[in-house]
């Protein structure tokens, strides 16, 4: 049944149409009842704040800023905030209606929300970067809360800003709220396994993909581009507790490849000694972000850059499986290439919502006040990991379907089936 757009209501922008046209696709398949479809297809609230903050050398800048909830029929809304430039509504409308998707798809009793402030925080010296956090966060104060609406760390956002949030939102309501962010450092209410969560995930689903097209994982050669958290933590356990040999791996600087397998440990302290980057790096041979996704590997892993593999390199790309690490690193033309060529490719609102899940236990442990031993967290993460793609793979093969969309299928089910119990206010 499709799915149409009615009324007066418009778009934020070209993102979020693309974004919709992946949600019609599941829904149309799976004839979704359309009076849910088109309630779906639009952000339940969007806030836009511009707000003052006095510079250091006395000036006063005014910043723009957003807080979107796309749906909260499962729960309060999840997703991160992110410092950037060129961050604006449709791009934060988007990424609140893929959470909403990410969370229900790992089963996960929440809805999508996401944040953004307009700004180079580059820029910004330590104190007029915590002026800004803390006004920022008191402008979307009626938005948030830890049974409304939990941000977590995004682009260029970390745990000390979190720490600056959580307090900010204390001191407002007049005692210490652990729950209303996540992603905080482990003194105040963090959560052991949160740095390698996303990473894991992706190692975790790499493994139930080598599985499902008969590869040993042990024997399997790896290929990421982005060795930043998410893919040197991915590198780090799919070599260190899979056997995977990680052949090559990138970042801004440029790629290394050894086809004999790079030392992760000694690569991450490379980086890490200079400047953030691995060029240079003498044990392998240097080559380009394209060269690298176009390797003959069993696995590729996209953790990087949006739009990475476009037609021209979908063409060219060799890999039995692609796990998507990043947020949207393969284009539509390039994905209807891929599947044509049989590669499976793990959906990002899938391979990567290890980082959600554990945020998710991060705010259980808050509001219990009780927290978990590490080896708990990893256990908890594997079980939903593992269950959720198996999940998606029944879908993908009852509705001969790919993995994105059997992934929204399952998603959009879990929502639909809450909106439809919890019925339309007022009758």
């Amino acid at each position: 049944m499709e799915i149409s757009k009615l009324g007066n209501l418009q778009t934020p922008g070209p993102l979020y149409e693309m974004a919709q046209k992946q949600f019609l696709k599941a829904a149309e398949l799976m004839d979704l009842d359309p009076r849910i479809g088109n309630f779906l297809l639009w952000p339940q609230r969007s806030l836009v704040v511009h707000f003052p903050v006095v510079m250091d050398d006395g000036r006063v800048e005014i910043f723009e800023g957003y807080r979107v909830q796309h749906n909260t029929a499962r729960g309060p809304a999840k997703g991160g905030i992110r410092y950037h430039p060129e961050t604006n509504l449709d791009e934060v409308s988007s990424l609140a209606f893929w959470m909403t998707w990410k969370c229900a798809v790992v089963n996960l009793p929440y809805g999508g929300g996401k944040g953004g402030v307009r700004v180079d925080p580059s820029k910004l010296s330590e104190r007029e970067l915590e002026k800004l956090s803390r006004r920022f966060f008191s402008e979307i104060h009626m938005m948030v809360g830890p049974a409304k609406d939990i941000p977590a760390p995004d682009v260029n956002t970390n745990a000390k800003i979190m720490a600056w949030y959580m307090d900010t939102y204390s001191m407002n309501v007049g005692y210490t709220t652990l729950g209303v962010v996540t992603g905080k450092p482990l003194d105040i209410g963090g959560s052991e396994g949160r740095p390698e969560a996303t990473g894991r995930g992706v190692a975790i689903t790499s493994a139930e993909a080598c599985k499902v097209k008969g590869i040993d994982i042990s024997k399997a050669t790896v290929a990421i581009q982005g060795f930043g958290n998410v893919g040197s933590f991915s590198a780090k356990i799919l070599n260190e507790e899979y056997g995977a040999k990680i052949v090559a791996v990138s970042d801004v600087s440029g790629g290394i490849y050894n086809e004999n397998g790079l030392d992760i440990d000694e690569l991450i302290k490379y980086r890490d000694e200079n400047g953030g980057v691995i060029k240079g790096y003498p044990k392998g041979t240097p080559i380009t972000n394209e060269e690298l996704l176009t390797l003959d590997v069993d696995i590729l892993i996209p953790a990087a850059l949006e739009n990475a593999i476009d037609d021209k390199i979908a063409k060219e790309v060799k890999a039995k499986i692609i796990i998507e690490g990043a947020n949207g690193p393969t284009t539509r033309e390039a994905e209807e290439i891929l599947n044509s060529k049989d590669i499976l490719i793990v959906p990002d609102i899938l391979a990567n919502a290890g980082g959600v899940t554990v945020s998710y236990f991060e705010w259980v442990q808050d509001l219990q006040s009780h927290f978990w031993e590490i080896e708990d967290i990893r256990k908890k993460l594997t079980k939903i990991m593992i269950k959720s793609f198996g999940e998606v793979y029944a879908t993908k093969q009852k509705y001969n379907t790919d993995m994105r969309t059997a992934a929204y299928i399952v998603a959009i089910q879990r929502v639909a089936e809450a909106v439809k119990k919890r019925g339309y206010y007022p009758m």
